[in-house]
C-alpha cells in the first residue's frame, strides 16, 4: 500500500509517485479528453460522471485534487464540492458551462480554489492543475517555516503560522486561495497590485486570461473580510486598504 502524507490542511499526498486527480464530468467526450491530458501530463486519473459517485470516489480513492463540473446528475458539483471539503479538504478547480460570476462565487464559496469556463483549452486546464498542487506544496512548506507574529492592520489580523485570519477579533474561514490573496495584498499594504501580478504571484499563472479568476476571488474575499478593505484601482488592479498611520 502506498505511504501518504498529509499537509497542514489535510490534504493527503503520496511522496515521490504520481499525483491522483479525480475528473467529475457528465460528458463522455470531454472527461475522456480531460483524462486523457492529464494521464499525459504524469497524473494518475480516475473519473466519475454524477455526484454520489463523485463523492465515494473521493472518500475511496483520497485525490490530491479534483476536476469538477458544476452540471451533474444526481446532485450537482456544488454540493459535491461541500459535501468532500467537509470531510477532507481537497483542491478544486470547478468547470462552468455558463460564464456567470454568481455561479463562479458560489463555487468559490463551498471551498473551490480555481474555476474555467467551457469551452476551454486542454493546456490550460492542465496548467492549472499543475499550479494547484504547487500551491498546496508551497503553503505545506510555509506552515512550518517559522514567520514573526501576527501581522495586524487596523481591525484585520493574519496569522501566518496557523493561516488564520480575524476581524474584529472574530475569526474568519477563507480558503487556501483566498488566504495566499490576502497576505500577497498584505505584504505591500495601500500599493496597487495588477491583476497579472496577483496571477502570478498568487497562482503561479502568468497568462492574462485568467484575470477574471482573480476578480472572483477578490468579490469572495471582500465578503469575508469587508468590502471597504480591498479597493478597485480601475485598469489596473487592487490594493489592501489599512488605517492611516
Amino acid at each position: 500500500m502506498e505511504q501518504t502524507h498529509t499537509t497542514h490542511n489535510g490534504v493527503a499526498t503520496t511522496p515521490g509517485a504520481q499525483r491522483r486527480v479525480l475528473v467529475v464530468e457528465d460528458d463522455v467526450t470531454i472527461v475522456d479528453a480531460i483524462a486523457a491530458r492529464l494521464r499525459a501530463e504524469g497524473f494518475l486519473v480516475q473519473t466519475a460522471a454524477d455526484g454520489p459517485a463523485a463523492v465515494n470516489a473521493a472518500e475511496a480513492w483520497q485525490p490530491d485534487l479534483m476536476v469538477l463540473d458544476v452540471m451533474l446528475p444526481g446532485f450537482d458539483g456544488l454540493e459535491v464540492c461541500r459535501r468532500v471539503q467537509s470531510q477532507r479538504p481537497v483542491p478544486v478547480l470547478m468547470l462552468t458551462a455558463r460564464d456567470d460570476e454568481t455561479d463562479m462565487l458560489v463555487g468559490l464559496g463551498v471551498g473551490a480554489d480555481d474555476y474555467m469556463t467551457k469551452p476551454f483549452s486542454m493546456r490550460e486546464l492542465a496548467a492549472r492543475v499543475h499550479v494547484l498542487l504547487r500551491r498546496v506544496e508551497r503553503a505545506a512548506i510555509a506552515a512550518v517555516t517559522p514567520r514573526s507574529g501576527i501581522l495586524r492592520l487596523g481591525e484585520l489580523e493574519i496569522d501566518h503560522a496557523q493561516r488564520r485570519v480575524r476581524v474584529r477579533s472574530e475569526d474568519v474561514h477563507l480558503t487556501p486561495t483566498e488566504f495566499d490573496l490576502l497576505v500577497c495584498l498584505a505584504n505591500t499594504p495601500r500599493a496597487v497590485l495588477s491583476r497579472e501580478q496577483l496571477l502570478a504571484e498568487v497562482w503561479d499563472w502568468a497568462d492574462a486570461s485568467g484575470t477574471r479568476t482573480v476578480d472572483s476571488h477578490i468579490k469572495a474575499l471582500r465578503r469575508k473580510i469587508g468590502a471597504e478593505r480591498i479597493r478597485t484601482v480601475h485598469g489596473v488592479g487592487y490594493a489592501l486598504e489599512t488605517p492611516a498611520p
